[in-house]
């Protein structure tokens, strides 16, 4: 059949695919979420003779009674089960090893995964040296913020009256 290295490549992807969005998974089995995303980004659905609902009744067909996983072994099975589905020209042996090759080595697609950008609005609001007014106050030169004292104009009660406030500005202000 296949080589070891396309096997071994193969299982690279199986585990590869098997952990993909689960933070707690082994890679030792695969969910059907997964293994419907493994047959979509690898090609092996066309949406003519495979279809997703085909891999869907596969999985099914593969894994145990009360299961809702797969393993490594029903993984192979599996591929063997749609690979005649999907090259219907080539012999059942050379079928599984076309859909291998499709497999193998290939890593799951992260599709929609949005990146940060600073452009237009969104600049103006990130970019502390162009902030206007009092907020410019709250911020030092290198952007770092002041904290309570850049919010907050903060005064000196210490005078001896309680109502007293900016204890030894009298003379400032009263010029004899």
């Amino acid at each position: 059949m296949a080589g070891s290295t396309e096997m071994a490549s193969l299982e690279e992807s199986f585990r590869k695919f098997a952990i993909y969005g689960d933070t707690k998974a082994t890679g030792q089995e695969m969910n059907g979420k997964n293994w419907a995303k493994l047959c979509k980004d690898c090609k092996v659905t066309d949406g003519k003779s495979v279809t997703s609902t085909d891999v869907d009744i596969v999985f099914s067909k593969v894994k145990g009674k009360t299961a809702r996983v797969i393993n490594y072994e029903e993984f192979k099975k599996a591929l063997e089960e749609l690979a005649p589905k999907r090259f219907k020209d080539k012999s059942k042996e050379e079928a599984y090893e076309a859909i291998c090759q499709l497999v193998a080595g290939k890593e799951p697609i992260n599709v929609g995964v949005t990146k940060a950008k600073a452009v237009g609005a969104v600049e103006r609001l990130t970019d502390t040296s162009k902030y206007t007014g009092s907020h410019k106050e709250r911020f030092d030169e290198s952007g770092k913020g002041k904290g309570k004292s850049g919010r907050e104009n903060i005064v000196d009660t210490s005078g001896y009256v309680s109502a007293y406030k900016n204890a030894g500005t009298y003379d400032a202000k009263v010029k004899k």
